[in-house]
């Protein structure tokens, strides 16, 4: 199932999601629509909140970024499922990259993260990992972290940066903005 993506201006996207209890929910089967409506929105990263579930899950493919000559082959194939993930670490130097979302269209802004990170969190069996990643890798799950925390990429910006885009950010939040997806925006008459 093909979910459209919540854009900028759902509360659903500020709110800190909620942990999944075992059982409660078929993970298995969200997954697979998450994977498909991040498919669908040529995506490399998707969030339960960008769904409009505020839980705390989220989905990535990297297999498009090194497919667009970032010269990365080990992002080939990596694909995972995040159930309930806590980042116990962030080590290196913040390092910068232009980064976009499937909630904000047509925006994409240098945003500075660190360089490595280790996560704890649950497969789609409930099997639980502790990794560590770096690059890339730790970049997108950085990014898919923040949604479920309810951050998103335009809290990383200056405040003067993000006045310039109060326009184009109300434009998206009315659903005036031109996607190749689905998308639920609030303000949409």
């Amino acid at each position: 199932m093909i979910y459209p993506i919540v854009v900028y201006g759902d509360p659903v996207l500020k709110k800190r999601g909620k942990n999944i209890e075992k059982d409660k929910l078929d993970v298995k089967k969200l997954a697979e629509d998450m994977f498909e409506t991040m498919e669908n929105a040529n995506g490399v990263g998707l969030a339960a909140p960008q769904i409009g579930k505020s839980i705390r899950m989220f989905v990535i493919d990297a297999t498009p970024m090194a497919e667009e000559g970032n010269d990365k082959d080990d992002l080939i194939g990596f694909r995972k499922v995040f159930i309930n993930p806590e980042i116990i670490e962030e080590v290196g130097e913040e390092w910068d990259f232009e980064e976009g979302c499937l909630s904000i269209p047509d925006i994409r802004e240098v945003i500075y993260r660190q360089e490595e990170l280790t996560i704890r969190y649950f497969d789609e069996n409930w099997v639980e990992h502790e990794e560590t990643y770096d690059d890339i890798k730790a970049r997108i799950i950085q990014h898919e972290h923040d949604h479920i925390e309810g951050i998103l990429f335009t809290d990383h910006i200056s405040p003067i940066k993000k006045r310039l885009l109060k326009g184009k950010l109300a434009n998206i939040s009315k659903g005036k903005v031109k996607t190749k997806y689905r998308i639920k925006a609030p303000l949409a008459k």
